[in-house]
């Protein structure tokens, strides 16, 4: 039996202020088909319900007044307050346990975001929105979609799960587990994430990201990947606009063309300039003829395209090679032309630490030094080439038993053959001190001479011969008829002592870095299940819902049969740029 009726004001309000208030243009009821429920019809204006601050239209619903529940059809629109709106094809609200759930094309609408997806459960006393058959999520910058996310309202925060994607005009993110709050665009990562652009792609597994100012930190095995470039660290800081990347403790930069490893405990990265600053212990390593070179400086700069790279090292320079090591006060290299100058940028005074800052290289049992010292290798064949020394060119060899071989002069030119020094050539006002030995190695006396320029040839890094050019004078002495106090020419500077004979040596006498405290991202705080009802007095489902307690699951993948079909949720492949450096 059908009892037909129309409704052109509200029902009067009963007395419990918790009872669903509505207004409805057509009141029928069916007890055989809906017992206990009347049914309400949009004719002009749609279904209206009003319960403790929510508003929900509809062109059709089944109210269950004594169940304080009703389900919605067509239309739906839902408010709560002036800051949420949910638009779906179904609904369903429990004034008793203020749970909703909304099925069909739905939106949900903030200030600053919209959700859209097929299925959302809405949870009024707690405040969140829940779904798992895959949402999309619109914001001011960018669009977010993963297969389960819930909405926290008091936080204006969105928490995804499984397959999180925000797509940027800039960029596209990838990641496990994401927060994001709406009302600044802050975006937390937890777990594998990959940040992609045209010109990087940035890797961590726990960061922080700014989807408006496009800029983050990231700390958990974080790198940043340019086209030629790496850059990883403890915690590293990226910002897309102005092409700026900074890292701080166990830094490494890769350069994958020229095959060149840089480290330190600071690093920033311009990448349009193509340069990079990098401190604190701040070592450089390149690949030469099949064998690294190290140089170690307070401070370094690389800067330039990979065709045209420069290196530049500031303060206390150490170089390491397996047969060859100097030290400067500054260094300059040049990738493309295989140029390195060791320079004394000194200006002041003589001092004891200017000294020991002035260049100096040990090739050999060869100790060279001078104001200037160049070091030329062939680019193709990246073996070593020769070496030039300008003012004050010192070349001192120690003897097998206690004297020094010495050569100086203005300006020095040596050359090599598969690394090994064989000739030098020393120009303008040269002097020498030589002890002249027999095949036995004994000594037969000491020479001391001056002449305009000298020639010395090399064996095994040991001097073979010695050729002196418009000679002033010279004699062969015994030892015991010459000096001690004259066996050192003016400017003698024996520096073996600092000689590095590893690796390790770049380092020597250094302090450990103080490392600057990284203060990490914290997890997220575990979360409650969003269908526990085991604090409320009564179950969240009203009798008449569609849903089934078995459907109120935390679950990965929603098993609810729909009216509508989800759609797909778009997968970004996530890209993989591992390179290595060949360096070790």
């Amino acid at each position: 039996m059908f009892i037909i009726g129309f409704l052109l004001t509200s029902k009067p309000i009963i007395a419990q202020t918790k009872k669903i208030d509505y207004t409805s243009d057509r009141t029928l009821k069916d007890e055989n088909k809906y017992p206990g429920a009347i049914i309400l019809s949009k004719v002009e204006n749609q279904v209206h319900f009003i319960h403790e601050g929510i508003e929900i239209w509809c062109d059709q619903a089944i109210h269950y007044d004594q169940a304080n529940f009703f389900k919605a059809y067509g239309n739906v629109r839902m408010q709560q307050g002036d800051t949420v709106t949910m638009q779906s094809n179904y609904a369903e609200y429990n004034g008793t346990t203020k749970f909703a759930f909304a099925s069909g094309k739905v939106k949900m609408t903030r200030p600053q975001t919209s959700l859209e997806t097929d299925t959302l459960f809405f949870d009024r006393i707690k405040q969140q929105a829940y779904y798992r058959s895959g949402g999309t999520i619109r914001d001011t910058a960018s669009v977010l979609t993963s297969k389960v996310g819930r909405y926290y309202m008091d936080e204006d925060k969105y928490s995804f799960l499984s397959k999180v994607t925000v797509t940027n005009p800039e960029y596209v993110i990838n990641s496990d587990q994401l927060d994001f709050y709406s009302e600044n665009g802050y975006a937390y990562l937890y777990g594998p994430t990959t940040i992609e652009s045209k010109t990087s792609t940035v890797y961590c597994e726990r960061g922080f990201y700014n989807t408006r100012l496009d800029n983050g930190y990231f700390v958990k095995n974080s790198r940043i990947d340019y086209d030629n470039r790496i850059l990883k660290g403890d915690s590293l800081y990226f910002n897309r606009k102005n092409s700026f990347a900074s890292g701080t403790n166990n830094i490494k930069v890769i350069d994958t063309l020229n095959h060149s490893l840089i480290t330190g405990h600071y690093a920033e990265v311009y990448r349009e300039k193509d340069s990079v600053f990098i401190t604190k212990r701040a070592v450089a390593a390149t690949v030469q003829d099949q064998d690294s070179i190290f140089v170690h400086s307070d401070t370094l700069m690389v800067m330039g395209k990979p065709e045209n790279r420069i290196i530049k090292g500031y303060y206390d320079v150490r170089m390491f090679k397996s047969d060859m090591s100097g030290k400067s006060d500054s260094i300059y290299i040049n990738q493309k032309s295989g140029l390195t100058k060791l320079i004394n940028i000194n200006k002041g005074p003589v001092t004891s630490v200017s000294i020991k800052r002035s260049p100096v290289v040990w090739s050999g049992d060869n100790q060279i030094t001078g104001d200037t010292i160049h070091l030329q290798s062939n680019p193709k064949t990246e073996k070593l080439d020769s070496i030039r020394v300008f003012n004050n060119a010192f070349m001192i060899q120690k003897d097998s038993i206690e004297g020094y071989n010495q050569l100086k002069g203005k300006e020095l030119t040596g050359l090599f053959v598969d690394n090994e020094l064989y000739q030098v050539d020393i120009i303008k006002n040269t002097e020498t001190i030589f002890y002249s030995r027999n095949d036995e190695s004994e000594l037969l006396g000491i020479n001391k001479t001056l002449s305009s320029s000298i020639k010395i040839l090399f064996e095994k890094n040991k001097i073979e011969d010695i050729y002196y050019y418009k000679q002033v004078e010279g004699n062969l002495n015994p030892e015991d008829e010459f000096p001690e106090n004259v066996r050192k020419l003016t400017g003698f500077n024996w520096r073996g002592e600092e000689r590095l004979l590893s690796k390790a040596d770049l380092f020597a006498g250094q302090p450990e870095p103080t490392l600057t405290k990284i203060k990490g991202i914290e997890l997220p705080e575990s979360q409650e299940e969003f269908f526990d009802d085991s604090k409320r007095k009564e179950p969240l489902l009203n009798e008449n819902s569609r849903l089934k307690p078995t459907d109120l699951k935390d679950e990965r993948s929603d098993s609810i049969q729909q009216q509508f079909k989800p759609k797909a949720t778009p997968e970004l492949k996530e890209k993989e740029n591992k390179t290595k450096a060949s360096v070790n």
